[in-house]
């Protein structure tokens, strides 16, 4: 069962009790209308653990100067709020206001391939300021007239200078799987650890949603084959052949069998809401993504929190629905499906 529609979230401002072994944050690429404080501060108040943090023009912008001294901000604040961070690195222009999630680490041009590589080492070091879990990264798309093993070459060779900072720093590299870049899959994923020479400091951040959309085991299973090298997780609904984030309730995902995978994995890091394209509305997402989180989570090994249903259907404007029974049936896919590795939809960004 899916769990249907977000879950009743508490008044604002009363946090809801933690009794379970996951930690779960809120990524500010869907709070993109707050500023960073406002944004944090309402993390702080709905009982998030912590913050994926997007290093962007908008919150934390790390091209701007003095950016030591506004993480050094930031980190205070995180301090007093209580709330831990993974540093982020999926903003869509921060690199160059033309190209969405440009320059990558694959591209052509080497000092486009730089820009990208520096960006990562910026990362590492609010990361470290930050006493962040991990710096999440991703490989981009393959240039058009690029061959893949060109691709894979470059791909290996602009990471090392993170790796070697994030080395040093002991912050762990969290490489997610993307649908429609080079490193799509967790198989990609375990490709680049052998090209790399299995660096200690080489870890995955696994999105929930991306395992549910070409994956060829299911989003439970995903966890527990990338449990050894998981540093990182996203989680927000999707539905199967189709890279779309989704609220929780909206699409295709069975969370309670995902989340107690999680758990037994011992995973210690953050487990993240992931919806960018959602920033219009994003506290109210916020407020229902974690009680609907913590009602599908174990609230020990082996056990399941009870359900607290809603009718209330994701979106604040749209209109009430009734529920589906989380024991009744699944209804048939409304969208075509596409084979494992081959998603219908383009890469994460590219949709308005």
């Amino acid at each position: 069962m899916s769990l249907g529609p977000l879950a009743s979230a508490p008044d604002r401002g009363k946090p809801i009790p933690s009794n379970h072994p996951l930690r779960f944050g809120y990524g500010t690429n869907g709070l993109a209308d707050l500023r960073l404080d406002d944004a944090l501060t309402l993390l702080a108040d709905l009982g998030y653990d912590g913050v994926g943090l997007t290093l962007d023009h908008m919150h934390l912008d790390p091209l701007a100067p003095d950016l030591a001294s506004r993480t050094r901000r930031v980190a205070q604040r995180l301090g007093t709020l209580g709330l831990t961070a993974t540093v982020e690195t999926g903003a869509r222009y921060v690199l160059d206001p033309r190209r969405k999630h440009g320059p990558s680490l694959l591209d052509p041009d080497p000092d486009d391939r730089a820009r990208r590589a520096d960006l990562l080492l910026r990362a590492v070091r609010v990361a470290a300021d930050l006493d962040a879990h991990a710096v999440h990264c991703f490989s981009g798309t393959v240039p058009v007239g690029t061959d893949e093993d060109t691709a894979w070459k470059r791909l290996a060779e602009s990471l090392a200078p993170a790796l070697d900072a994030a080395t040093a720093a002991g912050i762990p590299l969290a490489v997610e799987p993307e649908p429609g870049h080079l490193l799509a899959t967790l198989a990609d994923f375990h490709r680049l650890r052998r090209l790399l020479g299995e660096p200690a400091a080489l870890g995955l951040t696994l999105d929930i949603g991306h395992c549910q959309c070409l994956e060829p085991l299911s989003p439970a299973d995903c966890v527990r084959a990338a449990a050894p090298w998981l540093r990182h997780v996203q989680i927000e609904d999707m539905r199967r052949g189709i890279h779309e984030h989704l609220p929780f309730g909206d699409g295709d995902i069975d969370f309670p069998p995902v989340l107690e995978a999680l758990a037994a994995t011992g995973y210690q890091g953050l487990t993240v809401v992931e919806l960018p394209h959602h920033s219009h509305a994003g506290p109210h997402f916020a407020e229902h993504s974690l009680p609907f989180l913590r009602n599908a989570a174990p609230t020990r090994p082996g056990t399941v929190a009870p359900l607290a249903m809603s009718s209330s259907t994701a979106h604040p404007d749209a209109t009430p629905s009734n529920t589906t029974p989380p024991n009744g049936p699944v209804p048939p896919p409304t969208a075509p499906v596409a084979p494992p590795g081959e998603p219908f939809a383009t890469p994460e960004g590219s949709t308005p």
